[in-house]
């Protein structure tokens, strides 16, 4: 039998070997940038600090919540009756919950003041704060302080 002679092309081995080589040139370039957009790394741009995780800023809507609570049940505590027991306090709203250790009332200038010490367990931890409330002039208690503790 006479051999055919095939174009260079064809001939076995060449094809697969060109196919993978543009497929993998291809592939480069596309994921080239993919990562070109991602990483920037040649960029002077600057890193956005404005975004932070794992930080639960002092005006949340939970821990404003819990301080009304706080707030709400040393206001309506009987000093009498209650003397220097512990007054456990719960938000439902939050899930979080403590215990106020110890409320006193002065009355020295004029205006009724409570200021109390209280543990707060929240789903970020538990944690212990002093804060002071007063009766304002259109009989409604104003928390003055709420300070977390270390």
């Amino acid at each position: 039998m006479k051999d055919i002679a095939k174009p260079v092309g064809c001939r076995k081995g060449r094809p697969a070997v060109r196919r993978q080589f543009v497929a993998i040139a291809a592939a480069s370039l596309l994921l080239s940038g993919c990562v070109g957009g991602v990483m920037d790394m040649g960029s002077s741009a600057k890193v956005d600090r404005s975004i932070s995780t794992a930080t639960i800023p002092n005006n949340e809507p939970e821990h404003r919540s819990d301080q009304d609570t706080v707030r709400n049940a040393v206001s309506s505590a009987d000093m009498a009756r209650t003397g220097q027991a512990p007054l456990p306090w719960a938000n439902a709203s939050t899930g979080s919950a403590g215990v106020i250790e110890s409320i006193s009332e002065d009355n020295s200038n004029g205006v009724l003041c409570r200021t109390f010490v209280t543990s707060r367990h929240a789903y970020d931890g538990i944690a212990k704060f002093y804060g002071r409330t007063c009766l304002v002039g259109d009989g409604q208690w104003q928390l003055l302080n709420f300070d977390r503790q270390s």
